[in-house]
């Protein structure tokens, strides 16, 4: 999230020359009409870590949005919960309790990613719909057990990966389906950090400790299980035991973004990767530079991530037509025609008299023409509030006082967490990797 939204006015300057139109995000659903008491939603939250206390922070601002309870194995985040909603919040270790309760009508889980399967699986198998953060899974396989389990129960499923949710990228959305881009040649992103905190090497809580963490349930169905350690617990998604890395961190945004911009909800047919351990030697077992290329059906698709060179996220849709990019503030769209500008070069190889002879036709022929293509400007749509998480929440809240459709169901959920479960497959196997639909499996 903060990659996305960090490339401010400094990267405006950039864009060349040509008209700029500011966007606006549409009002939230549940802030346009009132709500009666009937329709308060009372959420529980499972695991109050970095990114749970903020989807706290952001859910409590909602209209008509409680949170009821919260869950965490280590007992600091009880004390957290309570300063961020009020200081008699229920709070518990064990998650069950919150599937248990009645009066919870749904669940927010920000749980590292090999929990992902079982909170989502428990909880719409208890009844209760679920806002699972990303990526969804922590294998394939997973996320087939998670998408079966959302389509049996009926209940709402939304993965928290935000762009979905943005009003940038449903503009470049707009634009695409429109075929502003004309045919569609490349889909290239990155996204770069250059700092231990976005490595992930977090400080472990200072009072952490076997007596105030249940340690053993948090390893889940991990083996071996480990002798207690806080740096572990504090830097999970360095390790693929636990994590996916940097894939399912910030790849995951790219895939997801990507896929709804272009309007499809498919996985890769085809991945290949490269990458490696070459600055963060902390003992981690992912790797902190990840390149991928993947097949689309057969639109090619480039993506890069790096932990030590920051690069905003930026996505690059290049068009017969012209260059769509997208970041973080806005996007700019640079219109390309397409056609010969001056007479060919490949006539330097003709004698003289034919070399002036055709250099004078091409001019009377096309001179109007060039004269009116130049006209063509760039444009620039910015946008003045940037927020994708809270109508992303937003729409989840709706969704669950409404049964309407998420903007992020489990289906698509999965297929964005495919394409980087198969990009760490690539990586790990050395090898190509494809998905197999009839076996649903990565195969090399």
């Amino acid at each position: 999230r903060r990659e996305f939204l960090g490339l401010g006015a400094a990267a405006a300057t950039t864009a060349l020359a040509g008209r700029t139109v500011l966007l606006h995000a549409e009002p939230l659903v549940s802030s346009r009409r009132p709500t009666a008491p009937s329709d308060r939603v009372r959420y529980g939250i499972i695991r109050v870590g970095k990114q749970g206390s903020g989807l706290r922070g952001d859910a409590i601002k909602l209209p008509a949005v409680e949170c009821a309870a919260a869950c965490d194995l280590y007992d600091g985040r009880h004390t957290l919960a309570r300063e961020i909603v009020r200081a008699d919040l229920p709070v518990t270790r064990r998650y069950q309790e919150l599937l248990a309760d009645k009066n919870i009508d749904c669940i927010i889980a920000a749980v590292p990613d090999h929990w992902h399967r079982r909170i989502v699986v428990d909880a719409v198998s208890a009844g209760k719909d679920i806002y699972c953060e990303k990526p969804m899974s922590h294998s394939a396989a997973d996320g087939v057990a998670m998408v079966d389990a959302a389509n049996k129960s009926g209940r709402i499923v939304q993965i928290g990966s935000q762009r979905v949710s943005s009003a940038i990228c449903a503009k470049a959305r707009e634009l695409i389906a429109a075929g502003t881009l004309g045919d569609l040649m490349l889909v290239e992103g990155w996204n770069g950090r250059n700092d231990p905190n976005g490595a992930w090497q977090y400080p472990p809580p200072l009072d952490l400790s076997p007596s105030n963490l249940d340690w053993d349930t948090w390893q889940g169905d991990v083996r071996p299980k480990r002798p207690f350690d806080p740096i572990l617990f504090a830097r999970w998604r360095a390790w693929k035991e636990y994590g996916t890395g940097v894939a399912g961190d910030l790849l995951v945004h790219l895939i997801s973004g990507m896929m709804y911009m272009l309007g499809t909800n498919e996985p890769p047919t085809l991945v290949s990767s490269v990458g490696g351990i070459r600055h963060f030697k902390d003992g981690r077992n992912t790797p902190d530079v990840h390149a991928a290329s993947y097949y689309y059906g057969e639109l090619p698709v480039y993506m890069r991530l790096n932990l030590a060179t920051a690069m905003p996220e930026t996505y690059r849709f290049q068009g017969s037509k012209g260059l769509l990019e997208v970041t973080g503030s806005g996007l700019v769209f640079t219109p390309q025609t397409g056609t010969d500008r001056s007479p060919s070069y490949y006539s330097g190889s003709f004698p003289r008299a034919m070399r002036e002879a055709y250099a004078k036709r091409w001019h009377e022929e096309n001179d109007a023409r060039v004269a009116r293509e130049a006209l063509a400007e760039s444009i620039t749509y910015r946008l003045g509030n940037i927020d994708d998480t809270t109508p992303h929440l937003a729409n989840f809240f709706d969704a669950v006082r409404t049964r309407k459709p998420v903007v992020e169901d489990a289906v698509f959920g999965h297929h964005a967490a495919l394409a980087c479960h198969m990009a760490n497959e690539s990586y790990y196997r050395k090898a190509t990797v494809r998905w197999d639909e009839r076996t649903k499996s990565i195969v090399s």
